[in-house]
Protein backbone atom coordinates (compact mmCIF):
# COMPACT_ATOMS: atom_id res chain seq x y z
CA UNK A 1 0.00 0.00 0.00
CA UNK A 2 1.44 3.58 -0.77
CA UNK A 3 2.04 6.72 1.19
CA UNK A 4 -0.83 8.46 -0.15
CA UNK A 5 -3.19 5.28 0.28
CA UNK A 6 -2.10 5.13 4.33
CA UNK A 7 -2.68 8.55 4.69
CA UNK A 8 -6.18 8.51 2.65
CA UNK A 9 -6.84 5.37 5.03
CA UNK A 10 -5.64 7.08 8.12
CA UNK A 11 -7.72 10.21 7.23
CA UNK A 12 -11.11 8.49 6.51
CA UNK A 13 -10.52 6.26 9.91
CA UNK A 14 -10.39 9.78 11.95
CA UNK A 15 -13.12 10.96 10.05
CA UNK A 16 -15.52 8.10 10.99
CA UNK A 17 -13.89 8.25 14.75
CA UNK A 18 -14.83 11.95 15.08
CA UNK A 19 -18.15 11.02 13.30
CA UNK A 20 -19.09 8.18 15.84
CA UNK A 21 -18.16 10.15 19.27
CA UNK A 22 -19.88 13.50 17.80
CA UNK A 23 -22.83 10.99 17.58
CA UNK A 24 -21.89 9.81 21.01
CA UNK A 25 -22.27 12.90 22.72
CA UNK A 26 -25.51 13.82 20.76
CA UNK A 27 -27.38 10.64 21.62
CA UNK A 28 -26.03 11.68 25.42
CA UNK A 29 -27.29 14.74 24.99
CA UNK A 30 -30.60 13.67 23.91
CA UNK A 31 -31.39 11.22 26.46
CA UNK A 32 -30.09 14.02 29.31
CA UNK A 33 -33.11 16.28 27.82
CA UNK A 34 -35.43 13.51 27.37
CA UNK A 35 -34.85 12.71 30.82
CA UNK A 36 -34.72 16.15 31.91
CA UNK A 37 -37.94 16.55 30.44
CA UNK A 38 -39.70 13.26 31.69
CA UNK A 39 -38.43 14.12 35.34
CA UNK A 40 -39.77 18.34 35.06
CA UNK A 41 -43.12 16.29 33.52
CA UNK A 42 -43.08 13.96 36.46
CA UNK A 43 -42.60 16.56 39.58
CA UNK A 44 -45.00 19.12 37.85
CA UNK A 45 -47.93 16.74 37.01
CA UNK A 46 -47.15 13.74 39.82
CA UNK A 47 -44.99 14.94 43.10
CA UNK A 48 -46.95 17.32 44.56
CA UNK A 49 -45.89 18.92 48.37
CA UNK A 50 -46.44 22.35 48.24
CA UNK A 51 -48.74 24.59 50.34
CA UNK A 52 -50.76 25.29 46.76
CA UNK A 53 -51.20 21.54 46.46
CA UNK A 54 -52.57 20.91 49.97
CA UNK A 55 -54.74 23.84 48.76
CA UNK A 56 -56.19 22.12 45.79
CA UNK A 57 -56.33 18.78 47.31
CA UNK A 58 -58.44 20.72 50.48
CA UNK A 59 -60.59 22.62 48.10
CA UNK A 60 -61.19 19.32 45.81
CA UNK A 61 -61.74 17.24 48.56
CA UNK A 62 -64.76 19.28 50.03
CA UNK A 63 -66.83 19.87 46.97
CA UNK A 64 -67.48 16.42 45.51
CA UNK A 65 -70.51 14.89 45.29
CA UNK A 66 -71.88 17.17 48.01
CA UNK A 67 -72.79 20.10 46.33
CA UNK A 68 -74.92 18.49 44.43
CA UNK A 69 -77.19 17.48 47.70
CA UNK A 70 -77.08 21.10 49.29
CA UNK A 71 -80.01 22.54 47.22
CA UNK A 72 -81.83 18.99 48.66
CA UNK A 73 -80.79 20.25 52.20
CA UNK A 74 -82.27 23.83 51.30
CA UNK A 75 -85.17 22.97 50.61
CA UNK A 76 -85.29 21.35 54.42
CA UNK A 77 -83.57 24.49 55.74
CA UNK A 78 -84.88 27.60 53.58
CA UNK A 79 -82.13 30.16 52.42
CA UNK A 80 -81.68 31.94 55.50
CA UNK A 81 -80.83 29.17 57.43
CA UNK A 82 -79.06 27.47 54.46
CA UNK A 83 -76.70 30.18 54.10
CA UNK A 84 -75.85 30.45 57.88
CA UNK A 85 -75.33 26.91 57.91
CA UNK A 86 -73.12 26.97 55.52
CA UNK A 87 -70.80 29.88 57.03
CA UNK A 88 -71.00 28.65 60.70
CA UNK A 89 -69.73 25.23 59.59
CA UNK A 90 -67.06 26.63 57.43
CA UNK A 91 -65.96 28.29 60.17
CA UNK A 92 -66.43 25.52 62.67
CA UNK A 93 -64.03 23.07 60.57
CA UNK A 94 -61.56 25.37 59.46
CA UNK A 95 -60.88 25.92 63.01
CA UNK A 96 -60.81 22.29 63.91
CA UNK A 97 -58.63 21.63 60.80
CA UNK A 98 -55.99 24.28 61.91
CA UNK A 99 -56.32 22.24 65.39
CA UNK A 100 -55.41 18.93 63.81
CA UNK A 101 -52.35 20.79 61.97
CA UNK A 102 -50.97 21.68 65.52
CA UNK A 103 -51.43 18.28 66.83
CA UNK A 104 -49.72 17.12 63.97
CA UNK A 105 -46.92 19.49 64.45
CA UNK A 106 -46.82 18.68 68.03
CA UNK A 107 -46.70 14.75 67.73
CA UNK A 108 -43.70 15.02 64.94
CA UNK A 109 -42.04 16.96 67.16
CA UNK A 110 -41.32 14.99 69.89
CA UNK A 111 -41.62 11.57 67.60
CA UNK A 112 -37.93 13.57 65.86
CA UNK A 113 -36.65 13.87 69.40
CA UNK A 114 -36.92 10.38 69.92
CA UNK A 115 -35.15 10.11 66.57
CA UNK A 116 -38.16 8.00 65.05
CA UNK A 117 -38.04 7.93 62.06
CA UNK A 118 -40.94 8.35 59.20
CA UNK A 119 -39.17 7.26 56.20
CA UNK A 120 -41.94 5.17 54.04
CA UNK A 121 -44.63 5.60 56.52
CA UNK A 122 -47.73 8.16 56.50
CA UNK A 123 -48.75 9.64 59.48
CA UNK A 124 -52.14 9.51 60.18
CA UNK A 125 -54.63 10.70 62.52
CA UNK A 126 -55.22 7.93 64.97
CA UNK A 127 -50.81 7.38 65.22
CA UNK A 128 -51.79 11.29 66.27
CA UNK A 129 -53.91 10.45 69.09
CA UNK A 130 -51.97 7.68 70.34
CA UNK A 131 -48.86 9.76 70.67
CA UNK A 132 -50.55 12.52 72.52
CA UNK A 133 -53.24 10.74 73.95
CA UNK A 134 -52.54 6.96 74.74
CA UNK A 135 -54.31 3.72 73.12
CA UNK A 136 -57.57 4.93 73.99
CA UNK A 137 -57.94 7.93 71.81
CA UNK A 138 -56.18 5.82 69.06
CA UNK A 139 -59.23 3.32 68.98
CA UNK A 140 -61.37 6.01 68.82
CA UNK A 141 -59.80 8.21 66.27
CA UNK A 142 -59.15 4.88 64.62
CA UNK A 143 -63.03 3.61 64.66
CA UNK A 144 -64.42 7.46 63.65
CA UNK A 145 -62.23 8.28 61.18
CA UNK A 146 -61.99 4.52 59.28
CA UNK A 147 -65.51 4.23 59.54
CA UNK A 148 -66.48 8.12 57.97
CA UNK A 149 -63.59 7.39 55.20
CA UNK A 150 -65.61 4.11 54.87
CA UNK A 151 -69.03 5.64 53.88
CA UNK A 152 -67.25 8.68 52.09
CA UNK A 153 -66.17 6.46 49.91
CA UNK A 154 -69.66 4.50 49.40
CA UNK A 155 -70.85 7.77 49.04
CA UNK A 156 -68.52 8.44 46.17
CA UNK A 157 -69.99 4.92 44.29
CA UNK A 158 -73.87 5.77 44.75
CA UNK A 159 -72.69 9.33 43.40
CA UNK A 160 -71.26 8.07 40.23
CA UNK A 161 -74.13 6.11 40.12
CA UNK A 162 -76.90 8.46 40.26
CA UNK A 163 -74.92 11.06 38.17
CA UNK A 164 -74.27 9.08 34.97
CA UNK A 165 -78.08 7.88 34.74
CA UNK A 166 -79.17 11.25 33.75
CA UNK A 167 -77.16 10.61 30.54
CA UNK A 168 -78.18 7.68 29.70
CA UNK A 169 -81.22 5.29 31.46
CA UNK A 170 -80.03 2.25 29.35
CA UNK A 171 -78.32 0.69 32.72
CA UNK A 172 -80.46 1.35 35.98
CA UNK A 173 -78.69 3.28 39.08
CA UNK A 174 -77.60 -0.02 40.40
CA UNK A 175 -75.83 -1.65 37.51
CA UNK A 176 -74.27 1.90 37.14
CA UNK A 177 -73.07 2.16 40.34
CA UNK A 178 -71.46 -1.65 40.02
CA UNK A 179 -69.78 -0.79 36.62
CA UNK A 180 -67.94 2.12 38.36
CA UNK A 181 -66.96 0.09 41.37
CA UNK A 182 -64.95 -1.53 39.05
CA UNK A 183 -63.52 1.57 37.82
CA UNK A 184 -62.57 3.06 40.88
CA UNK A 185 -60.78 -0.11 42.22
CA UNK A 186 -57.72 1.49 39.58
CA UNK A 187 -56.88 4.29 42.18
CA UNK A 188 -55.33 1.40 44.18
CA UNK A 189 -52.35 2.51 41.52
CA UNK A 190 -51.89 5.84 43.27
CA UNK A 191 -49.35 5.33 45.60
CA UNK A 192 -50.05 8.80 48.21
CA UNK A 193 -51.36 12.07 48.67
CA UNK A 194 -48.08 13.21 47.09
CA UNK A 195 -49.67 12.08 43.59
CA UNK A 196 -52.62 13.66 43.44
CA UNK A 197 -51.21 17.25 42.37
CA UNK A 198 -52.88 17.43 38.65
CA UNK A 199 -55.98 15.19 39.53
CA UNK A 200 -56.89 17.77 43.04
CA UNK A 201 -55.60 20.63 39.96
CA UNK A 202 -58.29 19.14 37.53
CA UNK A 203 -60.92 17.68 39.83
CA UNK A 204 -61.43 22.02 41.67
CA UNK A 205 -61.64 22.96 38.18
CA UNK A 206 -64.02 20.65 37.03
CA UNK A 207 -66.84 21.07 40.11
CA UNK A 208 -66.12 25.26 39.65
CA UNK A 209 -67.79 24.32 35.95
CA UNK A 210 -70.33 22.35 37.67
CA UNK A 211 -71.36 25.05 40.38
CA UNK A 212 -71.30 27.90 38.17
CA UNK A 213 -73.27 25.68 35.75
CA UNK A 214 -76.00 25.06 37.96
CA UNK A 215 -76.35 28.78 38.95
CA UNK A 216 -76.43 29.77 35.74
CA UNK A 217 -78.93 27.62 34.27
CA UNK A 218 -81.20 28.22 37.61
CA UNK A 219 -81.56 31.50 37.44
CA UNK A 220 -82.13 31.21 33.45
CA UNK A 221 -84.42 28.52 33.78
CA UNK A 222 -86.29 30.46 36.43
CA UNK A 223 -89.30 29.83 38.64
CA UNK A 224 -91.32 27.04 37.46
CA UNK A 225 -94.50 27.54 37.72
CA UNK A 226 -96.55 27.51 41.05
CA UNK A 227 -93.26 26.84 43.34
CA UNK A 228 -93.27 26.41 46.65
CA UNK A 229 -90.87 27.51 49.20
CA UNK A 230 -92.25 26.48 52.50
CA UNK A 231 -89.12 25.12 53.99
CA UNK A 232 -88.47 24.58 57.10
CA UNK A 233 -91.18 22.35 57.29
CA UNK A 234 -90.81 20.32 60.65
CA UNK A 235 -87.87 19.41 62.64
CA UNK A 236 -86.87 16.32 61.25
CA UNK A 237 -86.26 17.87 57.80
CA UNK A 238 -84.47 20.57 59.45
CA UNK A 239 -82.06 18.74 61.47
CA UNK A 240 -81.28 16.39 58.45
CA UNK A 241 -80.26 19.33 56.05
CA UNK A 242 -78.60 21.37 58.94
CA UNK A 243 -75.92 17.88 59.35
CA UNK A 244 -75.77 17.49 55.87
CA UNK A 245 -73.75 21.20 55.79
CA UNK A 246 -72.03 19.93 59.04
CA UNK A 247 -70.57 16.72 56.52
CA UNK A 248 -69.96 19.23 53.60
CA UNK A 249 -67.61 21.08 55.90
CA UNK A 250 -65.73 18.22 57.28
CA UNK A 251 -63.50 16.49 55.14
CA UNK A 252 -60.90 16.69 57.62
CA UNK A 253 -60.36 13.08 57.41
CA UNK A 254 -57.45 13.02 55.22
CA UNK A 255 -56.22 16.54 56.48
CA UNK A 256 -53.34 14.46 58.40
CA UNK A 257 -52.72 12.88 55.46
CA UNK A 258 -52.63 15.55 53.59
CA UNK A 259 -50.20 17.39 56.07
CA UNK A 260 -47.96 14.70 55.63
CA UNK A 261 -47.43 14.86 51.90
CA UNK A 262 -46.38 18.63 52.45
CA UNK A 263 -42.32 19.66 52.15
CA UNK A 264 -43.47 21.87 54.77
CA UNK A 265 -46.05 20.38 56.86
CA UNK A 266 -46.19 23.77 58.92
CA UNK A 267 -47.37 25.78 56.44
CA UNK A 268 -50.59 24.11 56.54
CA UNK A 269 -52.28 26.26 59.25
CA UNK A 270 -54.51 28.58 56.96
CA UNK A 271 -54.70 26.41 54.26
CA UNK A 272 -57.57 24.68 55.51
CA UNK A 273 -59.64 28.55 55.88
CA UNK A 274 -58.86 29.40 52.35
CA UNK A 275 -59.84 26.34 50.82
CA UNK A 276 -63.71 26.71 52.68
CA UNK A 277 -63.54 30.48 51.48
CA UNK A 278 -63.39 29.18 48.04
CA UNK A 279 -66.19 26.63 48.31
CA UNK A 280 -68.27 29.17 49.82
CA UNK A 281 -68.14 30.95 46.80
CA UNK A 282 -69.41 27.84 44.97
CA UNK A 283 -72.16 26.14 47.18
CA UNK A 284 -74.06 29.31 48.52
CA UNK A 285 -74.90 30.39 44.66
CA UNK A 286 -75.70 27.04 43.49
CA UNK A 287 -77.57 26.04 46.05
CA UNK A 288 -79.38 28.89 46.99
CA UNK A 289 -80.38 29.25 42.75
CA UNK A 290 -81.36 26.19 42.38
CA UNK A 291 -83.57 26.19 45.37
CA UNK A 292 -85.04 29.19 44.23
CA UNK A 293 -85.84 27.74 40.80
CA UNK A 294 -87.42 24.51 42.26
CA UNK A 295 -87.99 25.11 45.87
CA UNK A 296 -89.97 22.08 47.39
CA UNK A 297 -89.33 20.10 44.20
CA UNK A 298 -86.28 19.82 45.63
CA UNK A 299 -87.45 17.44 48.54
CA UNK A 300 -87.83 14.27 46.36
CA UNK A 301 -84.79 14.66 44.37
CA UNK A 302 -81.24 14.17 46.27
CA UNK A 303 -79.60 15.18 43.53
CA UNK A 304 -80.07 18.67 41.79
CA UNK A 305 -78.86 17.40 38.23
CA UNK A 306 -82.37 15.79 38.17
CA UNK A 307 -84.06 18.52 37.80
CA UNK A 308 -81.83 21.01 35.32
CA UNK A 309 -82.79 21.01 32.06
CA UNK A 310 -81.02 18.10 29.12
CA UNK A 311 -78.52 19.21 27.25
CA UNK A 312 -75.26 19.66 26.27
CA UNK A 313 -73.57 21.75 29.25
CA UNK A 314 -75.68 19.49 31.53
CA UNK A 315 -74.06 16.28 30.25
CA UNK A 316 -70.69 17.64 30.61
CA UNK A 317 -71.46 18.54 34.07
CA UNK A 318 -72.25 15.14 34.83
CA UNK A 319 -68.98 13.82 32.89
CA UNK A 320 -67.18 15.80 35.15
CA UNK A 321 -68.71 15.22 38.55
CA UNK A 322 -68.07 11.67 37.36
CA UNK A 323 -63.95 12.56 36.97
CA UNK A 324 -64.28 14.21 40.09
CA UNK A 325 -66.08 11.75 42.16
CA UNK A 326 -63.72 8.91 40.84
CA UNK A 327 -60.46 11.61 42.35
CA UNK A 328 -62.51 11.64 45.61
CA UNK A 329 -63.15 8.34 45.84
CA UNK A 330 -58.97 7.93 45.71
CA UNK A 331 -59.06 10.68 48.18
CA UNK A 332 -61.13 9.03 50.58
CA UNK A 333 -59.57 5.41 50.22
CA UNK A 334 -55.79 6.03 50.01
CA UNK A 335 -56.27 6.70 53.89
CA UNK A 336 -57.99 3.53 54.39
CA UNK A 337 -55.25 1.62 52.24
CA UNK A 338 -52.45 2.67 54.32
CA UNK A 339 -54.30 1.22 57.43
CA UNK A 340 -54.73 -1.89 55.73
CA UNK A 341 -51.23 -1.99 54.22
CA UNK A 342 -49.88 -1.12 58.15
CA UNK A 343 -52.53 -4.15 59.09
CA UNK A 344 -50.88 -6.46 57.08
CA UNK A 345 -47.11 -5.14 57.06
CA UNK A 346 -46.36 -3.98 53.72
CA UNK A 347 -46.84 -0.40 54.42
CA UNK A 348 -42.97 0.05 54.49
CA UNK A 349 -42.14 -1.94 51.32
CA UNK A 350 -40.01 -0.70 48.10
CA UNK A 351 -42.31 -2.82 45.91
CA UNK A 352 -45.51 -0.54 45.08
CA UNK A 353 -46.90 -3.37 42.97
CA UNK A 354 -47.11 -5.34 45.92
CA UNK A 355 -49.01 -2.59 48.32
CA UNK A 356 -51.15 -2.04 45.32
CA UNK A 357 -52.28 -5.50 44.83
CA UNK A 358 -52.56 -5.55 49.37
CA UNK A 359 -55.47 -2.53 48.62
CA UNK A 360 -57.71 -4.68 46.40
CA UNK A 361 -59.84 -6.62 49.62
CA UNK A 362 -60.47 -2.25 50.96
CA UNK A 363 -62.59 -1.57 47.77
CA UNK A 364 -64.58 -4.95 48.20
CA UNK A 365 -66.83 -3.93 50.84
CA UNK A 366 -67.24 -1.03 49.83
CA UNK A 367 -68.66 -1.51 46.50
CA UNK A 368 -71.12 -4.06 48.17
CA UNK A 369 -72.41 -1.35 50.60
CA UNK A 370 -72.63 1.38 48.08
CA UNK A 371 -75.43 -1.23 46.17
CA UNK A 372 -77.38 -1.68 49.70
CA UNK A 373 -77.61 1.61 50.46
CA UNK A 374 -77.86 3.66 47.26
CA UNK A 375 -79.29 6.78 49.34
CA UNK A 376 -78.04 9.83 48.17
CA UNK A 377 -78.62 12.50 49.89
CA UNK A 378 -79.94 10.99 53.32
CA UNK A 379 -77.06 8.81 53.66
CA UNK A 380 -74.90 12.24 53.61
CA UNK A 381 -76.52 13.30 56.80
CA UNK A 382 -76.37 10.29 59.01
CA UNK A 383 -72.14 9.98 58.03
CA UNK A 384 -72.53 14.05 59.21
CA UNK A 385 -74.62 13.48 62.51
CA UNK A 386 -73.01 9.82 63.19
CA UNK A 387 -69.51 10.39 61.86
CA UNK A 388 -68.08 13.59 61.17
CA UNK A 389 -69.51 14.57 64.38
CA UNK A 390 -66.70 13.23 66.29
CA UNK A 391 -64.41 13.05 63.67
CA UNK A 392 -63.86 16.39 62.65
CA UNK A 393 -65.54 18.56 64.72
CA UNK A 394 -65.43 16.56 68.80
CA UNK A 395 -62.30 14.88 68.75
CA UNK A 396 -60.01 17.25 68.03
CA UNK A 397 -61.40 19.64 69.84
CA UNK A 398 -60.95 17.56 73.60
CA UNK A 399 -57.48 16.01 72.09
CA UNK A 400 -56.36 19.52 71.94
CA UNK A 401 -57.62 20.49 74.92
CA UNK A 402 -55.97 17.60 76.81
CA UNK A 403 -52.53 18.17 75.38
CA UNK A 404 -51.98 21.14 76.65
CA UNK A 405 -53.74 21.06 79.67
CA UNK A 406 -50.79 21.71 81.74
CA UNK A 407 -48.74 24.74 81.99
CA UNK A 408 -45.41 23.18 80.84
CA UNK A 409 -47.00 21.21 77.85
CA UNK A 410 -48.29 24.90 76.79
CA UNK A 411 -44.99 26.86 77.55
CA UNK A 412 -43.16 24.04 75.31
CA UNK A 413 -46.14 23.91 72.48
CA UNK A 414 -44.35 24.18 69.17
CA UNK A 415 -47.96 26.31 68.01
CA UNK A 416 -48.69 29.16 69.87
CA UNK A 417 -52.57 30.37 69.60
CA UNK A 418 -53.36 32.30 67.00
CA UNK A 419 -53.53 35.97 66.86
CA UNK A 420 -57.29 35.79 66.33
CA UNK A 421 -57.26 33.97 69.83
CA UNK A 422 -54.38 35.56 71.97
CA UNK A 423 -54.80 33.46 74.90
CA UNK A 424 -55.34 29.54 75.90
CA UNK A 425 -58.08 30.68 78.20
CA UNK A 426 -59.45 31.66 74.87
CA UNK A 427 -59.06 28.38 72.76
CA UNK A 428 -60.03 26.17 75.61
CA UNK A 429 -63.56 28.62 75.75
CA UNK A 430 -64.05 28.10 72.02
CA UNK A 431 -63.40 24.48 72.32
CA UNK A 432 -65.45 23.42 74.85
CA UNK A 433 -68.29 25.96 72.63
CA UNK A 434 -67.73 23.86 69.43
CA UNK A 435 -67.70 20.07 71.52
CA UNK A 436 -71.10 21.12 73.29
CA UNK A 437 -72.99 22.66 70.00
CA UNK A 438 -71.83 19.83 68.04
CA UNK A 439 -72.50 17.57 70.47
CA UNK A 440 -76.23 18.83 71.26
CA UNK A 441 -77.39 19.97 67.67
CA UNK A 442 -75.11 17.85 65.45
CA UNK A 443 -75.29 14.34 67.07
CA UNK A 444 -78.42 14.80 69.80
CA UNK A 445 -80.61 16.79 67.37
CA UNK A 446 -79.02 15.98 63.68
CA UNK A 447 -78.61 12.15 64.42
CA UNK A 448 -82.22 11.87 65.64
CA UNK A 449 -83.56 13.65 62.39
CA UNK A 450 -81.09 11.58 60.20
CA UNK A 451 -81.53 8.27 61.40
CA UNK A 452 -85.61 8.86 61.16
CA UNK A 453 -85.03 10.04 57.50
CA UNK A 454 -82.64 6.74 56.58
CA UNK A 455 -84.87 4.35 57.86
CA UNK A 456 -88.06 6.02 56.28
CA UNK A 457 -85.92 5.77 52.90
CA UNK A 458 -85.13 2.06 53.88
CA UNK A 459 -89.23 0.93 54.31
CA UNK A 460 -89.80 3.02 50.88
CA UNK A 461 -87.00 2.26 48.52
CA UNK A 462 -86.13 -0.96 50.48
CA UNK A 463 -82.24 -2.16 50.75
CA UNK A 464 -80.45 -3.10 47.21
CA UNK A 465 -82.77 -0.46 45.52
CA UNK A 466 -82.66 -0.92 41.71
CA UNK A 467 -83.13 2.94 40.96
CA UNK A 468 -83.77 4.83 43.81
CA UNK A 469 -85.29 8.03 42.61
CA UNK A 470 -85.54 7.27 39.39
CA UNK A 471 -88.20 9.37 37.16
CA UNK A 472 -88.99 5.62 35.06
CA UNK A 473 -91.08 3.43 37.10
CA UNK A 474 -89.94 0.35 35.46
CA UNK A 475 -86.76 0.81 37.24
CA UNK A 476 -87.66 1.42 41.06
CA UNK A 477 -88.26 -2.14 42.00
Amino acid sequence: MGLQSLVALATHTGENNSYTEVEKDRQEQDGLVDNSMRALAKKFLWHGGSVYDAWFSCASNQVAQVLLTLPYSFSQLGIVWGVTFQVFYGLLGSWTAYLISCLYVEYRARKEKENVNFKNHVIQWFEVLDGLLGPYWKAAGFTFNCTFLLFGSVIQLIACGSNIYYISDRFDKRTWTIIFGACCMTTVLVPSFHNYRIWSFLGLGMTTYTAWYMTITALVHGKDPGVKHSAPNNLVQYFTGATNILYTFGGHAVTVEIMHAMWKPSKFKSVYLFSTLYVLTLTIPSATAVYWAFGDELLHNGNALALLPKNVFRDLAVVLMLLHQFITFGFACTPLYFVWEKIIGVHRSPRFLLRAAARIPVVIPIWFMAVIFPFFGPINSAVGSLLVTFTVYIIPCLAHMLTFRTAFARENAVEKPPFIMPSWAAVYVFNFFVVVWVFVVGVGFGGWASTVNFVHQIKTFGIFAKCYQCPNNSHRH
